[in-house]
């Protein structure tokens, strides 16, 4: 086993929390091995100030880590899964995709909205995210809320919130349980409102190809349970070639042998919603993401999709 492994991580504190835990599950595995971690900055991180869906996604919070990969600055790179585009660029591998936390969707208030839940919100109610998925989700279900894009680390948009800037957040339930905020919770939004990212709530590490040796120590790392279903929503998306700028969302689950996988496609204002449903082994869990894939396009997501990227390229 390699006596040293530099763990690339990003410098926010769920970054950092979600990289110390991977820390120390390495140095329980392997205690004659030194792990330190390797704090950089991404894109992302510095671009605060506008929407993440016109910046562009790929990569936008993972490239510095892969160049460190590939410049044998690391020797993992530890990301929230959601943020890991499907496709890696060439010398990379995905060594492991860890035991997955909550992925759903959290309605956090201001408390001046303590006795509403989110579907007795009023008429006008500021709602702020900086996802297209669940604005487009949450306009289609709620179209009279009003949306409105925030950006920065978790304490950032709590703050902002607080401070009467938004009158609710939607955030992810895994950030804030992971940060020891389990409190701010205030509703779990179902899946049948709000389907959630692909990959939510599992962290993916990243290791380079021509590393085998800290690839296999890596890959103890693994849950099945939750590599299966990312692998599958991974594929999925990877098929609709979505991204932070495309409406897709996703939920699934296992039972026995099966793999269930839910997905959906949106137009961004929420006025077009094409979702269904595949049942498949879980052995071959990127046929289903596929076969979802192609059963969502041939219901009209194609088009949305087209419509989209159209009005990204404009």
């Amino acid at each position: 086993m390699t006596v040293s492994l530099r763990i690339g991580t990003r410098k926010s504190d769920l970054a950092l929390v979600q990289a110390r835990w991977v820390q120390s599950r390495l140095q329980n595995l392997y205690p004659d091995a030194t792990c330190e971690l390797v704090m950089m900055q991404t894109q992302g991180d510095i671009i605060l100030d506008v929407a993440l869906s016109k910046i562009g996604d790929k990569g936008l919070f993972t490239k510095e880590l892969e160049l460190g990969l590939l410049h044998n600055q690391v020797d993992l790179a530890v990301h929230s899964l959601k943020d890991l585009p499907t496709r890696l660029p060439e010398g990379l591998v995905l060594a492991a995709i860890t035991a997955r936390e909550n992925p759903a969707d959290a309605l956090v208030v201001n408390s001046r909205y303590r006795e509403y839940t989110l579907a007795t919100l009023p008429e006008g109610t500021v709602v702020g995210t900086s996802s297209l998925r669940r604005l487009a989700q949450l306009r289609h279900a709620f179209p009279h809320l009003q949306f409105k894009d925030v950006r920065g680390n978790l304490n950032t948009r709590l703050a902002k919130l607080d401070r009467g800037e938004y009158d609710a957040l939607v955030l992810a339930v895994a950030g804030l349980e992971r940060l020891g905020m389990a409190e701010r919770i205030h509703e779990v939004i179902p899946a049948e409102i709000s389907l959630h990212a692909v990959g939510q709530g599992a962290l993916g590490i990243e290791c380079a190809q021509a590393n085998p040796e800290v690839v296999a120590a890596v890959a103890a790392l693994t849950d099945p349970d939750s590599r299966d279903r990312c692998l599958a929503e991974r594929a999925l998306l990877r098929a609709l070639e979505g991204g932070c700028q495309v409406p897709i969302g996703v939920c699934s689950a296992i039972e026995g042998e099966q793999l269930h996988l839910t997905g959906m496609v949106a137009s961004l204002d929420g006025t077009q919603l094409v979702r269904d449903q595949v049942t498949g082994s879980r052995d071959r869990p990127e046929q289903v993401g596929l076969e979802l894939a192609a059963r969502l396009k041939s219901q009209g997501a194609d088009e949305i999709l087209a419509a989209i990227f159209a009005l990204n390229r404009s």
